[in-house]
């Protein structure tokens, strides 16, 4: 009689690698969010990796090969394509860890970050110029709330759009932020200003300790669309070309710096794993740093104190 032996099944596509890697990603509870940017992305990866392609077949060689496909894509930039190459080298770890592939190193080339534009001081004066109450609609005055909240906490929108009005915590001036990105809820101290801004608007908005904060104009949760519509017709309304909820975490990273707010503190309030994590940030904010530099030059202003003295 034969005996039975266990096989492992070795000889899997590269699509059936992926969905055992999307059902380990649910397995660890990661967020709708990450799947879905997985979902996304591998639609870019099977243009250059076919879905039929055998894991078996991947190498060492896969990698440089998938590099060549993205430079030779003309609607791609780097930063685009170093996080498809960042997703292919998590998909092919994965399969090594299967044991579906042996273990060799990959190595991908580091993308150079674009220097982040952040708000002008000359155009947060008209972002935070309140509107006529009078005469403004609830989504107008909404939004100003908003673009103060979000100077004020550096949060981003996901974590926004799920704030509750039992978060705010009057007693402490705190609020209580429960939907991060790494999941780990944070306690952001708020200012005096933004206090005395919510007292007002929640004077207006009414609602419950478990309705959400910033709602739609009959009370529901606002969605992401609609929050960025709101913020782009706002920012329009103000002559402004550029907006985004994101544009305002990295203003409110780039005036904490300038004003000499501590960056271990910035990391805590940004819920940032790591400090190192916070200093790549604050590099993408080379440009609108050095501006600033400029105007904060020690050296010219001691040279000028130097020559007055010398004139008297």
């Amino acid at each position: 009689m034969k005996k039975i032996r266990m096989c492992v099944d070795t000889d899997k596509t590269f699509a059936e690698g992926f969905e055992e890697y999307i059902l380990d990603c649910k397995s660890r509870n990661l967020r709708d969010g990450t799947l879905r940017h997985y979902r996304e992305s591998i639609k870019q990866i099977y243009k250059r990796v076919p879905p039929d392609t055998l894991i078996s077949d991947l190498d060492e060689y896969t990698m440089p090969d998938f590099i060549v496909a993205l430079r030779d894509d003309p609607n791609l930039n780097d930063v685009s394509m170093g996080t498809y190459a960042r997703d292919l080298k998590t998909l092919m770890r994965f399969f090594m860890k299967c044991e579906y592939l042996p273990y060799f190193e990959i190595k991908i080339p580091k993308a150079d970050k674009e220097a982040i534009e952040t708000y002008t001081d000359a155009e947060l004066k008209r972002l935070l110029k309140k509107p006529d109450i009078r005469n403004c609609g609830f989504v107008t005055y909404r939004s100003w709330v908003i673009v103060n909240f979000l100077l004020s906490t550096g949060i981003r929108q996901n974590s926004l759009i799920n704030i509750k009005i039992k978060d705010l915590d009057f007693d402490n001036d705190m609020v209580y932020i429960n939907t991060t990105k790494n999941r780990k809820s944070l306690i952001i101290p708020l200012n005096e200003d933004i206090v005395k801004i919510l007292h007002e608007y929640l004077k207006y908005r009414g609602g419950g300790s478990e309705d959400w904060l910033f709602c739609s104009i009959y009370g529901e949760k606002m969605t992401k669309g609609a929050n960025y519509t709101a913020l782009w017709d706002y920012s329009h309304s103000r002559g402004l070309d550029k907006t985004g909820v994101h544009r305002y975490r990295h203003t409110f990273a780039k005036k904490w710096v300038t004003m000499g707010g501590s960056i271990v503190t910035l990391q805590k309030i940004l819920g940032h794993s790591s400090l190192a994590i916070t200093e790549g940030y604050l590099n993408m904010l080379t440009t609108d740093l050095k501006k600033d530099m400029n105007e904060i030059n020690i050296i010219r202003s001691l040279k000028q104190e130097r020559m007055q003295i010398v004139r008297h």
